[in-house]
């Protein structure tokens, strides 16, 4: 039996099909992972909308307000 790749790793392979460069991959896999940390390592796949918008507002709240702008590299 074999195994299906990883989330990330289909991700990264993806783009290079598409001949992305190595900084948007990087960029576009971070993302991924934070906004996957963000609820809680929850599969991207058990998601929908709902998620996406709760991801993006806390992106968009500033940190005053008590939003927090991830540091890049900060994982």
């Amino acid at each position: 039996m074999q195994n299906k790749p990883k989330l990330l790793d289909q991700v990264r392979e993806k783009l290079r099909v598409k001949h992305y460069s190595i900084r948007t991959e990087q960029a576009y896999v971070d993302w991924i992972k934070r906004f996957i940390l963000f609820h809680g390592k929850r599969h991207p796949e058990t998601m929908g909308n709902s998620e996406v918008s709760e991801f993006l507002s806390h992106l968009a709240i500033p940190p005053e307000r008590g939003g927090f702008y991830p540091e890049p590299g900060a994982e």
